[in-house]
């Protein structure tokens, strides 16, 4: 045997991860033998790092794909990274910003050799981070979204997209971020509650009778208004409807116009209309035909609609349009307001909603094929209540703006004539316009990284080549992810597939929460208590790790981490290391015979029917997905039937003088035990893996062994039931010895009243043994002497002699001073409570809790009389 004593996980999870890796035991091909599995990892940016969020994410995949591995099917879990346009850029500008440098100073050309260099030394920090945590990925088919073929999947769609009509470039409302000058998708946008203040505006009525009130968040896009809105219902204003104000600072005139928009009950029932600069505004000016104008540049600041603010930032802008207002006599009010104000998702600036020409995907015509299949259950969502968001997402879906203002990403492969400017969709710029000229200018833009990423399930298999991979492993089995990004990621996936490949992506989507700290709040930096994976991998294991974040948790729902809870996974592990280490020091020098050569005790039998009942339950609830569930049965099986019962069951027979007997309990705890472990190596695959190795007749590798599969035959359903008899037995004379301070040394004489006698006899050593029994005796019911203490069980009524318990005049001598002094506190509260004085003076409370101590006293003296009373 070659197990140190203490279980040390870092002194060998990076040799067998490497002898893993060595074996390619990752690897899958296209097996016409055999049933694909698939996951496609859902790809984490290259600039992140390993998060908790992560972890779990990563841990249930790898326990579906280890699971699956196990029962015979091709696996293949296919991991990658994003390019993550935004993030990526932020990191090279901000290292190029300590070197004096810009973007425009380097050009395009020199900023993406920086972009791919630091993609290089950097982006795969975080597949060395999944390494850590055992994922069994298939490396060999390592993606990333920027690769030649991947690339190659985006420009084929882009272009198919728009000779069907379904990609095209228009003015629309966007989410913008002056910081990083891009568009933004509604992924992009963090939401964050701001104190500002709500400004009450006068608008006068063009002539000169009275004017009305509107209120703003955003004085500064007041100069781009068009029209002020009110409800068609509203009585204040109906007959202004038609009539025109005077918009302050701008002096222009705009009309008054109903719409059902309007809320008639917040602020003064009027709205400002500014079409370029709201998104609700927006399709308002699109029913009423009014003027779309832009007040902001790209940076943030104000453009040369009034001359007065041009240049500014428009957040000073803000301050001096707010004094020319209060000047002019035009501000009401202002009201301090706090509100959600959209925010950047990586530079937190604040973000803006603005008019800008982008690049459009039409996305009515993909999402009813989309939605159709989810209702059909072609793709299945666990729990199905996530199917809600997904519908509720696709049914009010709108078009998706796909462009951003960066350099890094998928280059928009549209084509401008100089001359003409008619614009030329293809892989590549055209010989020659139709206008006769030959110079093209490419798109500046690059497309939203969701626009590669929703191609992953079949791009990365190959598409658009018709790859053996492709036709095998699509579509995917699985996808795993959180449940906040249903819309943003599984939602394009599905209609992509649709379009592309004409079937849904994957079967199922197992949706998880997030892991919270201990108190239930989300793990933050601003809160400061986020917990670092690779840390507790260091102190603790990967193995404890992953247990600690599957054990309990259930689909679709939050989980939280404490230290207390990976501590108790530890001890776990420990356990399992420990009774493995029992076993295997038993096995040595033994020959181990196969499991139905083995003559079996009703110990024996009592343990493989509880396997066998753990191996049915842990293979049903992971075919539902209930990872959760199936590793608390796990839990429950080693730590109580395994190692609290059946190994101190079996001492008797290791310690005994049969050796053929001994030979045949140990070929049972050989056999439980590498079943246990195979159970066990989807959630701790390292210390399986280790273990697993050092049993007798070990396979090269557990994770390529078959599962355990639930037999009849093992059920033993008679014998378990009377193994559980005895066991009762001899819990419950553990619990009279416990009750009583009996020394674990000293042995007690049991006499027994059942109908189960043979049954009881046949497993007198393992109540005489476990029980710290000296003898057994069967006797009648009428036959049970006086001074006894007793427990009945199941199938029996237990006694045991008082004396065998305890030194009855030792035990007299003790009782009687325990009640000297307690008829010291009756006696104390008995004369309080017949003082007159202290009744009527004392508050209420203070003489009801001394009439509560005094009958609680009383209570304990009369039980105090019994016990003495049955002693002599």
């Amino acid at each position: 045997m070659d197990i140190p004593k203490t279980y040390q996980p870092q002194e060998f999870e990076k040799d067998i991860y490497e002898f893993w890796l060595k074996n390619k035991y990752f690897h899958a091909e296209p097996n016409p033998d055999k049933k694909p599995f698939t996951i496609v990892l859902p790809p984490p940016n290259i600039t992140g790092q390993l998060h908790m969020g992560h972890a779990l994410n990563h841990t249930l995949q790898d326990i579906l794909i280890r699971y699956k591995r196990m029962q015979g099917f091709e696996t293949l879990w296919l991991p990658g990274t994003d390019h993550a346009s935004i993030a990526t850029e932020v990191k090279i500008v901000e290292a190029m910003r300590k070197e004096g440098l810009s973007k425009e100073e380097v050009g395009r050309e020199g900023f993406l050799k920086r972009a791919w260099a630091w993609k290089e030394q950097y982006g795969n920090r975080i597949v060395t981070q999944m390494k850590r945590l055992g994922s069994s990925c298939d490396w060999d088919r390592e993606a990333f979204t920027m690769d030649d073929n991947l690339s190659k999947a985006v420009r084929k769609v882009f272009i198919n997209l728009y000779d069907k009509g379904l990609i095209y470039q228009g003015d629309r409302i966007i989410n913008w971020c002056p910081s990083c000058k891009t568009a933004l998708s509604d992924a992009e946008v963090e939401y964050q509650e701001q104190a500002s203040y709500l400004w009450h505006i006068r608008y006068p009525l063009a002539d000169g009778e009275g004017g009305v009130v509107v209120a703003t968040t955003r004085p500064e896009t007041m100069l781009g208004d068009t029209a002020v809105a009110v409800h068609p219902d509203d009585p204040r204003y109906k007959d202004l409807v038609g009539k025109e104000l005077i918009l302050p600072l701008v002096n222009k005139r705009i009309p008054i116009v109903a719409d059902e928009y309007v809320e008639m009950d917040f602020g003064s029932g009027a709205v400002k209309i500014t079409p370029a600069h709201d998104p609700n505004d927006y399709e308002v000016g699109k029913r009423h035909n009014l003027p779309v104008i832009r007040v902001m540049n790209d940076d943030g600041t104000m453009n040369d609609v009034v001359e007065a603010y041009a240049g500014l930032d428009r957040f000073e802008a803000r301050k001096r349009i707010e004094e020319d207002l209060r000047a002019g006599g035009y501000l009401v009010e202002k009201e301090p307001y706090t509100h959600n104000v959209g925010t950047c998702y990586r530079c937190h600036s604040t973000g803006e909603t603005i008019i800008s020409r982008q690049w459009f995907v039409r996305m009515e015509p993909l999402a009813a094929p989309a939605i159709e299949a989810v209702r059909k259950k072609e793709t299945r969502f666990v729990p199905d209540r996530f199917s809600k968001i997904y519908f509720n997402w696709m049914c009010n879906i709108k078009d998706w703006c796909i462009s951003r203002q960066l350099w890094w990403g998928h280059r928009i492969p549209a084509y401008y004539c100089a001359d003409c400017g008619a614009t030329y969709v293809a892989e590549e710029a055209p010989k020659q316009c139709k206008c006769g000229c030959t110079s093209f200018r490419q798109d500046e833009d690059v497309l939203d990284t969701w626009f590669s990423s929703a191609l992953w399930p079949f791009s990365t298999l190959g598409w658009p080549e018709k790859t053996p991979s492709l036709d095998y492993f699509y579509p995917n089995s699985v996808l795993v992810t959180a449940y906040d990004i249903i819309f943003f990621w599984v939602a394009r996936m599905i209609f992509s597939g649709l379009e592309n490949m004409g079937e849904v992506p994957f079967k199922d989507v197992l949706i998880h929460g997030i892991v919270r700290d201990e108190q239930g709040r989300k793990m933050s930096k601003s809160l400061g208590n986020g917990i670092d994976p690779l840390e507790v991998i260091d102190n603790y294991g990967a193995d404890g790790l992953r247990f600690s974040l599957a054990n309990g948790i259930a689909p679709g729902s939050d989980t939280r981490f404490s230290k207390d809870r990976i501590e108790s996974c530890r001890n776990f592990i420990n356990k399992v290391w420990n009774a493995s280490r029992f076993v295997m020091m038993n096995a040595e020098g033994v020959e181990v015979k196969p499991i139905d050569e083995v003559k079996k005790t009703m110990a024996d039998k009592w343990i493989l029917s509880k396997l066998n009942k753990v191996i049915g339950e842990v293979s049903r609830n992971l075919d539902k997905y209930e990872i959760g569930i199936a590793a608390g049965k796990l839990y429950d099986y080693v730590w109580g039937d395994f190692c609290d019962w059946y190994l101190e069951l079996v001492k008797p027979v290791l310690y005994g003088e049969d050796a053929e007997a001994k030979r045949d309990t140990v070929s049972v705890l050989v056999y439980v035990l590498s079943e246990t472990l195979k159970l066990l190596h989807p959630y701790i695959p390292f210390v399986t893996e280790y273990l697993y190795r050092n049993l007798p007749g070990a396979a090269e590798t557990i994770m390529r062994e078959p599962w355990p599969k639930a037999d009849r035959k093992y059920a033993y359903r008679e014998a378990a039931k009377q193994m559980e008899g005895v066991m009762e037995i001899v819990s419950a004379i553990r619990n009279v010895r416990a009750e009583v301070g009996v020394a674990p040394s000293k042995k007690v004489h049991l006499m027994v009243v059942t109908a189960e006698a043979k049954t009881v006899d046949k497993c007198r050593r393992y109540v005489e043994k476990l029980a710290g029994v000296e003898s057994i005796t069967f006797i009648d019911k009428k036959d049970v002497p006086q001074k006894v203490s007793s427990k009945v069980t199941t199938i029996a009524e237990l006694y045991i002699p008082l004396g065998d318990l305890v030194d009855t005049d030792k035990e007299i001598a003790r009782l009687e001073a325990e009640k000297a002094k307690l008829q010291k506190e009756i006696d104390r509260s008995q004369g309080m409570l017949a003082n007159a004085g202290f009744v009527a003076r004392a508050p209420q409370a203070v003489v009801d809790k001394e009439k509560a101590a005094l009958a609680l006293n009383l209570d304990k003296m009369a039980k105090l009389d019994e016990r003495i009373a049955s002693l002599k």
